[in-house]
């Protein structure tokens, strides 16, 4: 069984790796928001009060970007893609086990956000001056993987609900942009209206971004540990793995 996991796994990174947009829209994508970003606003102090700087602030942020397109939009998509093109209905006939199909593909994304985590923190080393204290890395990495988890989680339900593979991007750009423009990715959030704000708190979106600053900001939470965004995360976490139990499909779905 390893060795069917090994090779579904190589399998799934190597076809990843072969599509131009998907490598560009996981991989390059945030790291040209954060370069625009660090261009457009510099690297003045955000906040005059913890010394935060921008480009500090947008590391965390842009992170969760990636974070999202790895193991949410890419993972939706490419499970409704591989669904209706009928590529599970003829792996379930494998000696593959369905599980371990479950798992080469969050592997795949936890490979992947860990990529895009470690090229945009020496980015933001290299060319900003952005450090991560050593005493908040342990917080960081809990937050990383826990969001991960999340998004997960969150990927495997939305393949469920959506029909077919034309409409699974729109679906799914649908649902991150408006609240990536609402969670403080692209604007502090301090500067966001208090009742946007209070909107976007529901979600995970703003409690990733703000879980993973919480590892860079040195005036942040002890030990770079967001409790309550830590939370936020697991419960949404619970709630989508819930939710992709009951609506993952192996088969096409009839139009």
């Amino acid at each position: 069984m390893i060795r069917l996991v090994v090779h579904r796994l190589r399998y799934e990174l190597i076809k990843f790796w072969r599509d131009p947009q998907a490598v560009f829209f996981t991989i390059a994508l945030p790291v040209v928001f954060l370069v625009i970003f660090a261009a457009i606003f510099g690297n003045e102090t955000l906040d005059s009060r913890s010394g935060l700087k921008v480009s500090t602030y947008y590391v965390p942020g842009i992170i969760a970007l990636g974070v999202m397109a790895a193991a949410f939009t890419g993972l939706a998509i490419g499970v409704v893609e591989q669904r209706e093109r009928g590529i599970l209905k003829r792996l379930r006939a494998t000696p593959l086990p369905p599980a371990a199909f479950i798992a080469c593909r969050v592997a795949v994304a936890v490979l992947l956000t860990g990529l895009i985590a470690v090229v945009l923190t020496l980015i933001g080393r290299v060319l900003y001056g952005v450090t991560i204290p050593s005493d908040r890395a342990p917080g960081l990495l809990l937050t990383l993987a826990v969001g991960t988890a999340t998004f997960c989680c969150l990927g495997f339900a939305l393949s469920g609900v959506i029909r077919t593979a034309n409409a699974a991007p729109a679906v799914a750009n649908m649902i991150t942009l408006p609240l990536q423009m609402i969670s403080g990715i692209f604007f502090p959030v301090d500067r966001i209206p208090h009742a946007v704000r209070t909107v976007a708190e529901l979600f995970p979106v703003y409690h990733l971004a703000q879980g993973l600053l919480a590892g860079f900001d040195p005036h942040g939470p002890a030990g770079g540990i967001d409790a309550t965004a830590l939370a936020v995360l697991a419960t949404w976490g619970v709630a989508g793995a819930l939710v992709a139990a009951r609506t993952f499909r192996w088969e096409p779905q009839a139009r």
